[in-house]
């Protein structure tokens, strides 16, 4: 779905014109934005939660020519599905298998969000 049929279904919906659409759209958008940019978490129940991720700097390689890049550090946005939502995608009855003690490890360029 892109953005253009987001807004198609938004003006649907009510007695919307297309721009009234797109303007809904674009503030939903520009909220959870700068929500993320100011280091806030947005949680949407019955969806998910959206925040960001600390990355550490670390050495990584171009590779078209094999050379080492310095890469800074950054924060990433992140989702995390509600379970509502995943139950949803899965339907009838498939449950996702929890972690086992040794996939949960913690990885040095990813590190949980705190």
């Amino acid at each position: 779905m892109t953005k253009a049929d987001l807004v198609d279904k938004v003006t649907a919906l009510g007695d919307l014109t297309r721009r009234d659409g797109e303007v809904i759209v674009d503030t939903l958008f520009e909220s959870v934005i700068g929500a993320l940019k100011a280091g806030d978490k947005i949680e949407i129940r019955g969806f998910g939660s959206f925040r960001t991720r600390q990355r550490n700097a670390r050495t990584g390689r171009n590779p078209k020519t094999g050379e080492k890049v310095d890469v800074p550090a950054k924060r990433v946005p992140f989702f995390k599905p509600s379970k509502e939502l995943r139950d949803l995608v899965n339907p009838s009855g498939v449950k996702s298998s929890p972690r086992s003690a040794s996939t949960n490890k913690v990885d040095p360029h990813h590190p949980p969000a705190m």
